[in-house]
C-alpha cells in the first residue's frame, strides 16, 4: 500500500508538469487549430536560458522569473516573425513549419550548449516530506503548477486583456468587429504558451536532467493529456495531465514495467482518438448534412 501511495503522489507531481505543457498545447490549438510540435523544444530552450543565468551566479527565483519573461518574448517573436506569414497557408505547410522549429531549436541548443547531460538545480530542499511518499521537489512542482494555473484562470476570467484573448481565439471574426486586434491577441497567446512551457521545463529538468532531447517524452505525455481532457478545453487538459501522470507511474510500477511506460501515452492517444476524439471535456460538434 505504501508503494502504491508513493507512486500516486509522484504521479501527481509529474502530472502537474504534464498539465502545464498540455495547457500550452491547448492555448496554441485554440488559436490555430493545430498542435505545436515545437512546444517541448521551446520549453527546453528556455530551461537552458535559466541554467545559464543560475550558472552565472543569479539566485534561482530571479532566474526563474526572468526565464518566464524571456520565454514569453520568444513566443511572441516566433508568432510575429514565423507563424504569422503562414497563418493562411495549407495545414500541411504549417505543420512542416512547427516540425522545422522543433529541429532548429534542438540543433541550436546542442550547438550552443553541447549535448552533454547537465544537472539542473531544484529550489526545494533535498529532504523528503510526507515521510517517504513524496520528495520536496515533487511537492514543490505541484505547488508551482497550481499557482500558475490559478494565475492563468484569474487572468482569463477577470481581466479585459484575458477576455479579449479568449474572444479572439474562439471567434476571430466577431472579435475584429468589436475592435479587438486579433493578430496581437494570438501573439500574446503564443507568448503565454511559451511562458507556461518554460515553467514545465524548469520543473522537470531536476528530475530528467538537462539535455536538448529532454522534452521529447514529456511532450508526448502532455499531448496525451490534452487529448484525454479535450484539446480545446484548458481545464480538461489540466485534468488529463494529472490523470496521465498517475497512470504512467502506477502502470509502470505494477503492471507493465518502467521499460514500457512511454507506451502508456501512445495507447491513451490512440484510444482517445478512436473512442472519443473530443476527449472527456472537449466540445462535440454535430453538423447536419
Amino acid at each position: 500500500m505504501e508503494a502504491f501511495l508513493h507512486q500516486v503522489l509522484a504521479g501527481l507531481a509529474t502530472g502537474g508538469i504534464y498539465a502545464s505543457l498540455a495547457l500550452a498545447l491547448v492555448m496554441i490549438y485554440q488559436a490555430t487549430h493545430l498542435v505545436n510540435f515545437a512546444q517541448g523544444e521551446l520549453a527546453m530552450f528556455a530551461t537552458y536560458f535559466a541554467w545559464s543565468l543560475i550558472n552565472a551566479g543569479m539566485p534561482y527565483w530571479p532566474a526563474f522569473l526572468l526565464t518566464v519573461v524571456f520565454a514569453f518574448l520568444l513566443g511572441v517573436l516566433i508568432e510575429r516573425i514565423i507563424i504569422r506569414p503562414v497563418e493562411n497557408a495549407p495545414v500541411l505547410a504549417v505543420v512542416v513549419v512547427f516540425i522545422a522549429l522543433l529541429v532548429i531549436l534542438n540543433s541550436v541548443t546542442g550547438w550552443i550548449f553541447s549535448y552533454t547531460i547537465k544537472t539542473f538545480p531544484s529550489p526545494f530542499p533535498a529532504e523528503p516530506i510526507f515521510g517517504q511518499y513524496m520528495s520536496a521537489h515533487e511537492a514543490g512542482a505541484i505547488g508551482v503548477t497550481l499557482v500558475v494555473l490559478l494565475l492563468l484562470y484569474a487572468f482569463f476570467r477577470f481581466t479585459p486583456l484575458g477576455l479579449a484573448m479568449r474572444a479572439a481565439a474562439q471567434n476571430p471574426d466577431s472579435a475584429r468587429l468589436v475592435g479587438i486586434r486579433v493578430g496581437w491577441m494570438l501573439a500574446l497567446g503564443w507568448g503565454l504558451a511559451a511562458a507556461i512551457g518554460s515553467v514545465a521545463g524548469m520543473m522537470v529538468a531536476p528530475i530528467v536532467f538537462l539535455d536538448p532531447n529532454m522534452m521529447g517524452g514529456v511532450l508526448l505525455y502532455a499531448f496525451a493529456a490534452a487529448l484525454v481532457g479535450g484539446i480545446d478545453n484548458p481545464a480538461g487538459a489540466v485534468f488529463g495531465g494529472f490523470l496521465v501522470g498517475v497512470l504512467e507511474n502506477v502502470l509502470g510500477a505494477f503492471v507493465i514495467g518502467n521499460e514500457l511506460k512511454l507506451a502508456v501515452a501512445l495507447v491513451l492517444i490512440i484510444g482517445v482518438l478512436v473512442v472519443r476524439p473530443s476527449g472527456f471535456f472537449g466540445k462535440v460538434f454535430v453538423a447536419r448534412v
